[in-house]
């Protein structure tokens, strides 16, 4: 969707191909923004090589005034010139959204897709993706003190939440197979999980989690809604998880048909990065 008008947390990451990119012109900049974290990707203008990539964690949930904070330093202290920014597209990453068929979609109801399942505010902005392959709109709550100020920063730039990237990303499903898929998009304290039957999405939800025993609970009651049997069921992952870490060592406990996305995009390559872990920010 296009915008139209304290502890800042650790860095442990950041890559950058020169000493400076504040001169490199027709950068592109892909920022995730969550309340537990930031991502900041810059790329060259053909998107073809990874000019700079750092992270910010927070060891506890900060508010968008605070995140503002961090975006602004970042934008004045590493990125140089705005001038030299061809173009900026975000990812708002929050459980505060909706899936909404297209056919039933109206604007002018908008916060009503959310106020039952999402705490919101009266004078929050609302705002939707329309996810064309899926049929859907996401509806949605971003940060409108971010967008303002990447607005009076850069002008016109796109924005969409991190659910709408999944579902534009995760292949559709095949109509002609009776076999389940499920695609878990793993963030810093929550998770994004699809499961798709049939050609027909079976679900698309988040979920927090703060240990490996919170993120196997939601993963298996969803499966005993659905009638999903752990054994055969295919589960495909994607982002912060790799195959040493704890969230994998007990979904593996449990599920017996464990992939990662596969990615042929050779060329963003961020150093000490698996492919599948940040591909969503890759990928928009």
């Amino acid at each position: 969707m296009k915008w139209t008008p304290v502890e800042t947390g650790r860095r442990f990451m950041t890559q950058t191909t020169s000493n400076s990119i504040q001169n490199i012109p027709n950068k592109r900049l892909s920022v995730q923004v969550s309340l537990t974290g930031l991502s900041f990707l810059v790329t060259n203008s053909i998107r073809t090589e990874v000019l700079h990539f750092s992270e910010k964690t927070y060891t506890k949930a900060r508010t968008p005034e605070e995140l503002l904070l961090d975006i602004a330093s970042f934008v004045r202290n590493d990125l140089g010139e705005v001038a030299t920014v061809e173009s900026v597209k975000v990812i708002y990453s929050n459980p505060e959204y909706a899936l909404v068929p297209s056919t039933l979609f109206d604007e002018s109801k908008a916060s009503d897709y959310l106020k039952f399942n999402s705490k919101i505010l009266v004078n929050d902005y609302i705002a939707w993706d329309e996810v064309q392959n899926r049929g859907l709109h996401v509806v949605y709550v971003p940060y409108v003190n971010v967008n303002n100020f990447l607005y009076d920063t850069f002008g016109g730039f796109e924005y969409f939440h991190v659910a709408s990237v999944m579902l534009n990303l995760v292949p559709s499903a095949n109509r002609f197979s009776e076999s389940p898929e499920v695609f878990i998009y793993v963030d810093r304290a929550s998770f994004q999980m699809v499961i798709q039957k049939n050609g027909e999405l079976q679900l698309c939800n988040a979920y927090p989690y703060t240990t490996p025993e919170d993120f196997i609970y939601y993963v298996l009651f969803c499966f005993e809604q659905l009638e999903l049997n752990p054994d055969s069921v295919k589960v495909t992952f994607l982002g912060m998880v790799s195959e040493h870490d704890s969230l994998y060592e007990i979904a593996y406990t449990y599920i017996r048909n464990i992939d990662f996305m596969e990615t042929t995009d050779e060329g963003l390559f961020i150093e000490d990065s698996l492919p599948h872990e940040r591909l969503l920010l890759k990928s928009i």
